[in-house]
């Protein structure tokens, strides 16, 4: 040892750690987990970047991450079978009508006797009563509203959309139509001229009778073109035309193995030919047989009523709108009864009728 001073630095420069005879090894890493206690942190080796390695795409496929998403619970692999819909309406729905009918028969039968019973409107329990007028035509408007408030209920049940929908109502395309409609009605009017030329009725027919007072004759006036079309119109070119045109085309499809017609606006179905003029024939006769006791049983009338239907269930199918059938049959009953006011001088002198 020398006395420079090269050899203090020398000796003060040397690591505890280099001189493994004078001192104790320190703990690894005790440097590092405290700087302030005695000593020098041992220098690391520099850290060297890995150099990247290429993937190969095999290689890149087996290094991707699986996914997240966890597979469902059930899976069907059964598509379920795609059912055709339903034909509204059908002979089930024209029976459901006629029960609520029958319940609405029944609820006026209720209320009419009840008010004669209790003398009202001068209504009586008697035989003279039963041809009143004003009876009839009210005993025939609560049938009928009773009637119509309970379909507008239950009908959509079935359907899964409302009343005027299923029975294709459709006023829209009937105001569309309005002039050829009217025209149309005034065709069936100068039938109907023809037809009291050719076959004339009875000159004593019950509708006749019924209308031998002004009062009589304004109320059948109001009603044949309200009420009765309207109702008339929804029974028999609402649910029986369909109802027939429908089991036609079912009954020709179980024989012949054919496909169901396409289905049309509103999803309701596109009928054959033969099934609508089937149906129409098979609709008209009961419209005339319920119309024949007003026209005394005569043969003219009768088949005079049943051209009218036929050209009344040409317009349901031609337009698919139920409201334009009903506009022409409303409009024919007001010509019909416009020549009978004309006539009779505004229902003032019956005996020129």
């Amino acid at each position: 040892m020398t006395d420079f001073p090269e050899d203090h630095l020398h000796e003060s420069a040397i690591s505890p750690a280099d001189n493994s005879s004078s001192a104790a090894p320190a703990p690894e890493n005790s440097a590092q987990k405290n700087p302030l206690a005695g000593g020098f942190p041992a220098v690391e080796a520099p850290y060297a970047e890995p150099e990247p390695i290429a993937l190969t795409p095999a290689a890149s496929y087996m290094e991707s991450p699986a996914p997240s998403a966890e597979p469902t619970l059930f899976q069907s692999f059964v598509q379920p079978p795609v059912r055709p819909p339903i034909r509204i309406p059908h002979f089930g729905h024209l029976c459901l009508l006629l029960m609520l009918g029958g319940i609405g028969f029944a609820c006026t039968a209720a209320v009419l006797f009840f008010a004669m019973h209790f003398h009202l409107f001068g209504w009586e329990l008697t035989t003279k009563s039963a041809t009143d007028i004003h009876l009839v035509l009210a005993s025939e408007a609560l049938l009928y509203l009773i009637t119509f408030a309970f379909s507008l209920v239950v009908f959509p049940l079935f359907w899964d959309e409302s009343f005027f929908t299923g029975i294709q109502w459709r006023g829209a395309a009937a105001l569309k139509r309005f002039w050829p409609l009217a025209a149309t009605a005034l065709g069936c009017f100068a039938l109907a001229a023809l037809d009291e030329v050719l076959m004339p009725g009875p000159s004593n027919a019950p509708i006749e009778k019924m209308m031998r007072s002004s009062e009589a004759a304004w109320l059948m006036f109001g009603f044949g073109v309200t009420i009765a079309p309207f109702f008339e119109e929804m029974f028999f070119r609402g649910f029986l035309l369909p109802s027939l045109c429908t089991a036609w085309d079912w009954a020709a499809e179980r024989i012949a193995h054919k496909p169901a017609p396409p289905l049309g606006a509103n999803t309701h179905p596109q009928w054959s030919f033969s099934a609508m003029v089937a149906a129409s024939v098979l609709t008209s006769i009961p419209f005339a047989l319920i119309h024949v006791e007003q026209q005394g049983h005569s043969l003219g009338p009768f088949i005079l009523l049943i051209v009218v239907s036929l050209v009344l269930c040409t317009v349901r199918l031609k337009t698919r709108s139920l409201a334009s059938s009903t506009l022409v049959h409303a409009c024919y009953n007001f010509f019909i009864f416009s020549a009978a006011m004309i006539g009779t001088g505004g229902f003032r002198h019956f005996d020129k009728m």
